[in-house]
This record gives C-alpha cells, structure tokens and sequence, in this order.
C-alpha cells in the first residue's frame, strides 16, 4: 500500500515581527582588509531584524528565533554582554533563544567602539540601538502570535559554488578564496512555510549555504548583499516576511563575486529568491498530506492520489550541548596587539587586529567549550554553532537522519572561527590560517551534532 506524502511540520503559537534597522551613513564600517576606506557613503538596501517566534498551543516557554542582517560578533565577549542583557530582559533561558547573522560582509561590524577609528561614535549609538530594536522585536511577536503551522519543502539552488582553489600559478602552494570551477557544491535548499489557521502565509524561511561576499572592498555601501533581494523578491510574491537561516557555507560562496556593483547582488538575491519560490509552490497545501485514494479506470488504470487533512505535530524542545575543541598554539591576546602595533601594512593589520579579537574572546587556554544549539521543531530540527563548518556538515548530519527535515545553520549565537575538514589543514588555505580551532574540530562537532539531533528528538 503506498504511504502517506506530506511535509515535515509544526502547529501552534507562533509570532512574526520586522524592523529597520540601518545604520547612517558616516558609521564605521570597514570589513575588508583590501578596502580604502573605513566608514559607509551610501545605503544600497536596507537592513532588517526579523523575528520569529514559536509556543505549545497548551500553553510553555517559547523558542525565539532572530534572523538580523549583520556580518559576524568580532569578539566572543561582545556577543555575550548583548545576548545577556537580551536573556535578562525578556526571562529567557539561553537554550530557547538563537541570534542569527544574515552574514553580509558590507555592514557595520560587531564590535566593541575603538574611539580611534572613523564613525566609532556613531557605531556605538546604532550597536544599542540593534539591541533596543532587537528586545522590542521580541515582545512585539510575543505579543501577536496566531495559532499558526510551518511546513518545510526541500528544492535545490546553484547560486553557490565551491571557494576553495588551487592556486593557478603553480609556483606557489597555496588554495586561495574564490570559485573553483571543478568543485561540487552542496545545493539543498530548505523551505519553511508559515501559514495562518486561513491559509494566508505569514512568513518564509530559507535556509541555504552561500556566503554573502558578492560585495567585497571596491563597495562602501551598506548592504544585505544577496539576502536583501532575496527578501523583496519572496516578500513581494507571497505577502509574508522573509526570513533567512544561512547554512554550513565554509566553502561556499558565489560563484561570481568581490564586486563594488550592487547589481550583482541583486541577481544572485533574484536567483536564490526564485529557486525558494518555486519549492514554495512545489509544496502541498497547508496541513494536508498526499494520500493514495484508489484506483480510476479509464484509457489507462489510474493511481489518484487526494489532500486530505493530517494531524501535525506540536513539539517543541530545544537543548544546548558543549563540545570541547582543542586550540592551536596561537600568541597570546597580548602579543598579538604588539604585533598590530608594529604592522605597517594595512591588510596584515586588518587581519592582526581580527585574531588579537578572537583570542581575547576565547582566552588564552588550550581549549574552547563550543555551545551546540539543537531545537525541535514539530517533526523538523534545527541544529548549529557559532563557527562556520564547511558544508560537509550538512550533508553528514542530513546523511545521519534520513527522512528527516535537519535545518543546519552557521553563525548563531556568536561568531568565532572556520571549521575545515581535516585534511585541509596540511594546506596554506585561508579557513585554515584565519581559525583558532585545531585539526579535528570539524570532525568532533559533526559527532557531537548528531548526538545532540538525537537527544532533542528523546525530549
């Protein structure tokens, strides 16, 4: 007898806020090593905070999910006194709230106000006010929720390419950061669905790997990059609130990119936002299932399949987990800033001051305790880190629980360094030099994910 067709979902309360939260023009914004200048001149497209919210029908703590077009935390510490204050003010428990970074790497950086750079001061007025709009965001959506249902499809998306290539001049032993057109990206997309009790939907997740670098040093814009048109193109056919869960995208990027034209972006966000649409339209109805309804005869013997009403699931849970990862011998916090002081070159400064930050966040130990952040999510999982795994993460954990909707996600809660397979770390390739975490790590964080998938699923 053929079974059941139906979409991994959830029913109950849920709650969706936005906000604007642009920053003026003037604000320090330098993310590029190779960039001139250090504030913005312009805004290309506007950044937003989203929020999504989800609770039992009967009543318990909500899991509070914040999608916020910003690049990435440039301490640990910074991180950690936003998202306290955050925890305090709305009587949270860390484990039922994830922060996440759209990525975009033409915003203002994360990061504690260093007086002596241009548009600190302004940095430091619009870093509260994320905070400020973020906490009012929340209760916004707690305040409005609507007895609702997430549905997840699976399409595919080739906006993502390989980044890892071999240097083409074969007198230097070194993999730089750019498309490598011999590479097999992973393309799954994850769709998410948010209807009302009328079928009206209310919002979009898109969960894909692709590192917003499009604009790179030549932009002095503001932006979203590829996520802002993805937004609007979504947003405009469907009428809901596009969210974006960026997936394990440590070797991924497009393929086409480290432009100043904004354009660009907006193509690869046309591209992304049409392949979601065409998975959204791929999807059955909400809160129906496909079921094999008999036969018809006819000039053929026909299998007809109908929609018909199935009951969802209303679970909710949500775990952290803490996996030890061993560090490299790097040069204390200390030492490092003495090695900034003295760097004339501008770009090996940039870089000095990024590890010096690091460092300090993490301490000067030889170990790191990494929070996994694990929720379920009616029959879906939602699983993911501060770090940014390569992408064979994804595929292990998706491998690892087959038939199962596992939603994968990179810089949440934090941001702190790369985690490359093994096997890379005998190459001079940038995720190698530029993370603290040793050999190994990659393949001790995929086990602990799984083992954490596993325990949520118990709860």
């Amino acid at each position: 007898m053929p079974k059941d067709f139906f979409h991994p979902s959830f029913h109950g309360w849920i709650g969706i806020h936005r906000a604007d939260i642009t920053p003026p023009v003037g604000i320090y914004s330098r993310n590029w090593g190779a960039a001139k200048h250090d504030v913005a001149d312009s805004i290309h497209r506007r950044l937003t905070l989203s929020v999504m919210t989800l609770a039992p029908l009967g009543g318990g703590d909500p899991l509070v999910f914040v999608d916020v077009d910003l690049g990435w935390w440039k301490t640990p510490n910074t991180f950690r006194d936003f998202q306290t204050r955050l925890l305090l003010a709305l009587g949270l428990g860390s484990q039922n709230l994830i922060l996440a970074l759209s990525h975009t790497h033409s915003a203002p950086p994360l990061m504690d106000t260093d007086d002596s750079l241009p548009g600190s001061g302004l940095l430091r007025l619009w870093m509260e006010n994320v905070f400020q709009t973020t906490l009012n965001s929340v209760r916004a959506a707690l305040g409005s929720q609507f007895s609702g249902t997430l549905d997840w499809g699976v399409g595919r998306c080739d906006l993502a390419s390989i980044r890892d290539l071999p240097d083409p001049d074969s007198n230097k032993e070194r993999v730089l950061c750019g498309f490598n057109p011999e590479g097999k990206p992973e393309d799954t997309l994850l769709v998410g669905r948010i209807t009302n009790s009328a079928g009206r939907i209310c919002a979009i997740l898109t969960n894909y790997a692709c590192h917003p670098t499009t604009l790179a040093w030549q932009n002095s814009a503001i932006s979203p990059d590829y996520v802002g048109a993805m937004r609007e193109t979504i947003e405009q056919s469907t009428g809901g609130v596009s969210l974006f869960m960026i997936g394990a995208c440590g070797d991924l990027a497009p393929r086409f990119q480290y432009v100043g034209d904004t354009l660009v972006a907006d193509r690869h966000g046309f591209h992304l936002g049409y392949a979601v649409l065409g998975t959204l339209h791929g999807m059955e109805p909400p809160g129906t299932c496909l079921v094999y309804d008999g036969p018809v005869e006819s000039g053929a013997t026909l299998a007809v399949w109908r929609h018909k009403p199935r009951e969802l699931s209303q679970k909710l849970a949500s775990r952290i987990t803490l996996v030890r990862l061993p560090l490299k011998d790097w040069p204390s916090a200390n030492e490092l800033e003495q090695q900034r002081l003295a760097c004339n070159d501008r770009a090996l400064e940039e870089r000095l001051r990024r590890k010096r930050d690091i460092r300090r966040g993490i301490g000067d130990g030889t170990t790191f305790d990494l929070p996994i952040y694990a929720w379920r999510i009616g029959d879906a999982v939602l699983v993911g880190c501060c770090a940014e795994p390569y992408s064979i993460l994804q595929v292990e954990l998706r491998r690892s629980f087959p038939g199962r909707t596992i939603v994968c996600m990179n810089l949440i809660n934090g941001s702190i360094g790369y985690l490359p397979p093994a096997h890379l770390f005998d190459t001079n390739i940038y995720p190698v030099w530029q993370t603290p975490f040793d050999r190994g790590c990659l393949e001790l964080v995929i086990t602990s994910m799984i083992k954490a998938v596993n325990d949520v699923l118990c709860q």
